[in-house]
């Protein structure tokens, strides 16, 4: 009895051992610091964020003079043109994820459900728990070749950031103050502006996290008081979500979309990861389960019963993300893995594109530059480039971490 006792022991270590390697082969350590030795260099982040800033601002302004000479005569050319502009700006961002840190993201969708997606305007509900799932959001549409069409509904302090900001506002995303009596009015307005003349065989998606902002415990505790005073059922992954203006959406667009999408996150290494984790190389695994609720399903002439609409989705997505954190994975939550959605090479060769035509020829005036400048300028040139890469990182640290205060759910 001892030594069968002893030998069990003995296979359970060994088991444990097997365990603990298959964990660490698949990079779902946390706290793991990979870091590439060319990709994780200074110089290469420098050079990457660079190419990224001249692409960006070039395009940007490619969008202004668009506004400024075909939106008064032809929106819908404007929009076709700001289609494809705006891939140009979101494909370094998805190339980042996909092919410079090969991260993958695995999706979770019925078939019926995966071609709707592809060919018609819809709302995304999404849940906002990392600082990247936005950037998912892009990984998605990029590989559904609908990455120019997608819009948010976000805080009106994002249309100011550079770049990205500028190229949501092109693309006519929607910005709110968080003050419902403003709100309102500009709901009505750009929603209308949004569907007028939107060319045909073109598609947009909205992002919108009725969440409002991004989850902490703090903020979920915090909205559990507001649940248990209306006598909701409390949530363990989410924030309580916001209705008013998810009401208001499907009244004013359930003419012109025919779904909304609830697309539920997570990952699964690292489990809190950073857009700093893919610049230097780190491989991110992430999932996302995805389900079709057609418009006809939604009640969009009665707000108190589109309030208890989003409400009941989100005691479901609740249960779903619960699934996640207890099993590790989607797998086996009722949807089927989807079989046809792999990485695309457009934001490949953009990105290349951009590396080709922007950045070998700056590499070589800068070269030339340090041959014949005086040290002075040398110091002035650095400290430019060095606060534009600075200013690259802000700006997406910003429009990854909208700030709201916690009293919004009263204020709903």
């Amino acid at each position: 009895m001892d030594l069968d006792k002893a030998k069990e022991e003995e296979d359970d270590e060994e088991k444990e051992k097997e365990e603990k390697m298959m964990i660490i082969m698949s990079g779902s350590i946390e706290n793991q610091s990979y870091r590439h030795p060319i990709k994780g260099l200074i110089i290469v982040q420098l050079f990457l964020g660079y190419v990224f800033l001249v692409t960006g601002l070039f395009v940007n302004l490619l969008q202004l003079l668009s506004a400024f000479f075909i939106w008064p005569f032809n929106r819908a050319l404007y929009r076709q043109i700001n289609y494809h502009l705006a891939t140009v700006i979101w494909s370094p961002l998805t190339f980042i994820y996909q092919w410079w840190s090969n991260s993958d993201i695995v999706v979770y969708i019925k078939p019926e459900d995966l071609e709707n997606l592809r060919r018609e305007n819809a709302i995304w509900l999404g849940n906002h728990r990392y600082e990247v799932d936005w950037l998912l959001g892009w990984v998605i549409t990029q590989r559904l070749g609908l990455a120019g069409g997608s819009k948010i509904l976000g805080k009106s302090s994002l249309r100011a950031l550079p770049i990205i900001g500028w190229c949501w506002y092109f693309t006519e995303s929607i910005f709110l103050r968080r003050q419902w009596d403003s709100d309102k009015a500009v709901l009505e307005r750009d929603m209308q502006r949004l569907v007028e003349d939107f060319p045909k065989n073109y598609n947009f998606t909205l992002f919108l996290s009725c969440e409002g902002t991004r989850y902490t415990n703090e903020k979920r505790l915090d909205s559990m008081k507001v649940a248990r005073e209306k006598g909701l059922p409390e949530l363990k992954h989410h924030i309580l979500p916001r209705t008013k203006g998810f009401a208001l959406l499907i009244r004013g667009l359930h003419k012109h979309i025919t779904a909304v999408y609830d697309i539920n996150v997570a990952f699964q290494t690292p489990q809190s990861p950073e857009l700093s984790n893919m610049l230097v190389g780190q491989r991110c695994l992430a999932e996302s389960f995805i389900r079709r609720i057609p418009i006809t399903e939604i009640p969009y002439d009665d707000e108190k019963k589109a309030a208890e609409f989003i409400h009941k989705l989100f005691q479901e997505k609740d249960k779903i993300f619960d699934y996640f954190v207890q099993h590790g994975t989607f797998d086996g939550a009722g949807n089927p893995k989807a079989t046809n959605l792999h990485r695309r090479k457009q934001d490949l060769i953009i990105e290349l594109c951009c590396l080709i035509f922007i950045g070998l020829p700056s590499i070589y005036l800068f070269i030339k530059f340090l041959l014949t400048a005086s040290i002075f300028s040398q110091l002035i040139f650095f400290l430019i480039v060095i606060a534009g890469v600075i200013g690259v990182r802000l700006m997406l640290r910003t429009a990854t971490r909208p700030k709201l205060s916690t009293n919004t759910n009263k204020q709903d």
